[in-house]
Formats: C-alpha cells, sequence, structure tokens
C-alpha cells in the first residue's frame, strides 16, 4: 500500500494517473502521486517538450481573460479548471474586475478538495464538482451554488479540456450547449491540441494518455475551429497559441523559439453572436 498524503480524499485511486494531477506535476506542483508523475514523465519522453507546452497554455489562460477583463466580462465559468496554481483565474479577475465572479467546474476528487480548501474564505469565487460533460448539471450547480446569474454576460473557459473529450462524447454538442445557455454578448475561450504538425509524436501522446482517467486525443485545426461555431472570434482570430496577443517579452524569450510545430497548440477567443 502506497502512502496516502493527508490532502487526498479517500474515493481516490491513487494507483490510476488523472490528467489534472499529471498537469499540476507538469506546472511544477505538488498535488500528483508517484503514479501521475511516473506517466507524465512517459508522455514528456514521447513529447519532450510538455512542460514548455503547458505553461505556454498557462500562459494563454491568463492573457485571454486579461483580455475579457479589459472588456468588462465579470463572470467567468472554468470547466476542467484543475488543481488550483499560480496565476489562477480568480486572481487575474480579482486584479482588474474587482467584484467579479469565477466558477471553477472539474470532475477530480483532487483538484476540488484542494481548491475548496485553498479557496474557502476568498469572496467572488466557487468551487463545483461536476463533469462538463452534463452541462445541465454543471450550469444548475455554477447558478444555485457557484451564484453565476445566467441573465448577464459569462466567459466559458475550455483551456486544453477538450482534447479529453472523445468523440463518442460529441464535444461539439457539449460547447454549444454551454454557448446556448449563455446570452449575446457571452465569450469561449479555448485551446486544444492539434495533430497537424507532428502526427507521430501526438500519436505517441496519446497512447500514453490513454492509460489515464480520461484519454485525450489531438484534432486538426478545422475541426477544433468548428467548436466557435456561433462565436465570432477576436482578433487573432483561431491561431497557434504563441500568436495569440503575446506580450513582447515572452517573444523574445521564447524557450522554443517560437516553433509552432514544438507547441501543437491551437488557440482562440471568441464572443457570442445573436
Amino acid at each position: 500500500m502506497k502512502h496516502r498524503p493527508a490532502w487526498a480524499p479517500d474515493e481516490v485511486d491513487i494507483e490510476r494517473p488523472s490528467v489534472a494531477r499529471m498537469y499540476d506535476y507538469f506546472l511544477g506542483g505538488s498535488h500528483n502521486f508517484p503514479s501521475d508523475r511516473d506517466l507524465a514523465e512517459q508522455a514528456q519522453k514521447a513529447f519532450p517538450d510538455a512542460p514548455h507546452v503547458v505553461r505556454a497554455n498557462r500562459s494563454f489562460l491568463g492573457r485571454a481573460v486579461a483580455a475579457l477583463c479589459a472588456l468588462g466580462v465579470e463572470q467567468f465559468l472554468d470547466l476542467g479548471s484543475g488543481i488550483p496554481t499560480v496565476g489562477n483565474v480568480h486572481e487575474i479577475v480579482a486584479a482588474r474586475r474587482p467584484g467579479a465572479r469565477t466558477v471553477y467546474v472539474d470532475s477530480d476528487p483532487v483538484a476540488i478538495a484542494h481548491a475548496s480548501v485553498l479557496l474557502r474564505d476568498t469572496n467572488g469565487v466557487a468551487v463545483v464538482h461536476a463533469d462538463l460533460r452534463d452541462p445541465d448539471a454543471v450550469l444548475h450547480e455554477a447558478v444555485h451554488a457557484g451564484g453565476l446569474d445566467l441573465a448577464l454576460p459569462v466567459a466559458v473557459l475550455l483551456v486544453s479540456v477538450l482534447p479529453f473529450i472523445p468523440d463518442e462524447d460529441d464535444p461539439a454538442r457539449i460547447v454549444a450547449a454551454y454557448r446556448d445557455a449563455t446570452i449575446p454578448g457571452s465569450h469561449l475561450v479555448m485551446s486544444h491540441g492539434t495533430n497537424e504538425y507532428r502526427p507521430k509524436q501526438v500519436g505517441d501522446v496519446e497512447t500514453v494518455y490513454a492509460k489515464t482517467t480520461q484519454p485525450g486525443v489531438f484534432r486538426g485545426k478545422a475541426e477544433i475551429g468548428r467548436f466557435f461555431e456561433g462565436y465570432d472570434l477576436l482578433e487573432p482570430g483561431l491561431v497557434d497559441i504563441v500568436h495569440w496577443r503575446p506580450e513582447p517579452e515572452a517573444l523574445r524569450t521564447d524557450p522554443l523559439g517560437g516553433d509552432v510545430a514544438r507547441y501543437s497548440l491551437i488557440a482562440g477567443v471568441g464572443r457570442r453572436l445573436v
């Protein structure tokens, strides 16, 4: 029997890797188990740039949220939010839109347990334990337990989440359900791994992630673009993640030299049309 940390809920299978905890490991977090670290290292062998990709993804999240705050958005629904770490959505929001609301949603018990403790006394933030594949249940909890007001614009965040929704679960239907539940003027923030640059490498990564609680799949840019149906893409559109409104200093110090193939990650932000 492996040692179970005090922060790990009893119902969590610490022998089976979790996508959320692997992501935490790549970001340098401490809320992961040996099984998560072992598989994350396997993934890194298949895709050596994985830690840089994860950090670029986190940076995009921050830039996108900051951009929406500047547009006056005051409600953020972070689906598949994962384990709280540096640069959380609510921290970015609080610094720019005091009084705005953030609702975190995740199905991973460790992510929920840690977020609940960390954010217990934080104003304007709620944590919902739910599966994003059930939009009705998520939205019910986000409204009644999280204080979300669907009569006002909402930014729906799906940042590197849809790769873990297989085709048989119909991710386009799921995204459309969240879109239809929000009013015009709401937004969708999304990033997604693409298989167009390095199909062999990303195929190897998919094989590794098949051993986790949520197997992953990379998709082509055209398929990713269809998730934005009903949205008007903000500038610069659907682009490689390092090209979505990058900070000048980040371009100069990019650890991968701006090589989009090494990132293999597409991102965009859309505004819901009428």
